[in-house]
């Protein structure tokens, strides 16, 4: 079995409960498409059973704009609509935000109904651990009442996003490490025309990815077990378009609800 089939096998016997105990796992994925990661995780989500183990799956993307299911097109300018950056309409909460190379992006799939958490619980646990590892690198992080992510002096420098579904979670929280900003000019970042965005590196911490994910999951809640290969597990599935063509059919239709306005 390949490397990739290796992987598949991994995550669908836990999904499927083969797995005796559950296990906090994570593992670091490196640079990836977002449709591929994205049906991944719902796919695991939708096959995971009670013993399933609960992951954290690291990474980096190549640029995007996603949108939250409920997401407002009117809040992505013209500058993004028109420009060659992929437009994903995603099943998360919230509104448009940009992932991109340089940006470390943190997927949690996790079983809420496990571990006897609402979502705010979920929310709250993924900003206080931003937060403090921002204080570990001398970054005072703040959390800000009603407006879900992670401030320093005013700008956001995290943002989050979840899915719940059968009591499980997925999408999580993406970190500005030393990303480009420009992106964000084109959108209303969070739907907040004029927010403010900032990147760890501007205040002195400029980390390769892998290593700032692995000091955030010792922060999150939980003991994670990390997977040594970083092979992508993810594989196109019998009967999917391919990720061009869904990529494609996902940008026409966001932008066409644009101009249909």
């Amino acid at each position: 079995m390949g490397a990739i089939g290796g992987w598949v096998a991994i995550a669908v016997a836990t999904a499927l409960g083969t797995v005796s105990e559950p296990e906090n796992r994570a593992v670091w994925l490196g640079r990836q498409r977002y449709e591929r990661v994205w049906r991944a995780m719902q796919r695991y989500t939708e096959e995971r059973t009670a013993s399933a183990s609960d992951w954290i799956w690291a990474l980096e993307h190549e640029a995007v704009y996603t949108l939250g299911w409920a997401g407002e097109v009117r809040y992505l300018h013209a500058e993004a609509r028109e420009g060659e950056t992929p437009i994903v309409r995603s099943d998360r909460g919230g509104q448009v935000t940009w992932h991109g190379p340089g940006q470390l992006v943190v997927y949690l799939l996790w079983d809420l109904r496990r571990r006897g958490w609402t979502v705010r619980q979920l929310v709250t646990a993924v900003e206080e651990a931003v937060v403090a590892l921002l204080a570990t690198h001398g970054i005072r992080g703040e959390r800000r009442p009603g407006a879900p992510g992670v401030y320093v002096q005013g700008a956001k420098v995290a943002s989050l996003g979840f899915r719940v579904r059968r009591g499980c979670c997925y999408h999580g929280v993406s970190v500005n490490i030393s990303n480009p900003l420009s992106p964000f000019t084109a959108i209303d970042p969070c739907g907040y025309r004029g927010l403010r965005v900032t990147r760890t590196a501007d205040h002195g911490w400029a980390p390769p990815l892998e290593e700032a994910a692995r000091e955030l999951a010792e922060l999150l809640p939980g003991q994670w077990v990390w997977e040594q290969k970083g092979e992508v597990f993810m594989e196109e599935e019998e009967g999917w378009p391919n990720e061009q063509s869904r990529d494609q059919s996902d940008e026409r239709g966001v932008r066409g609800e644009q101009e249909s306005r």
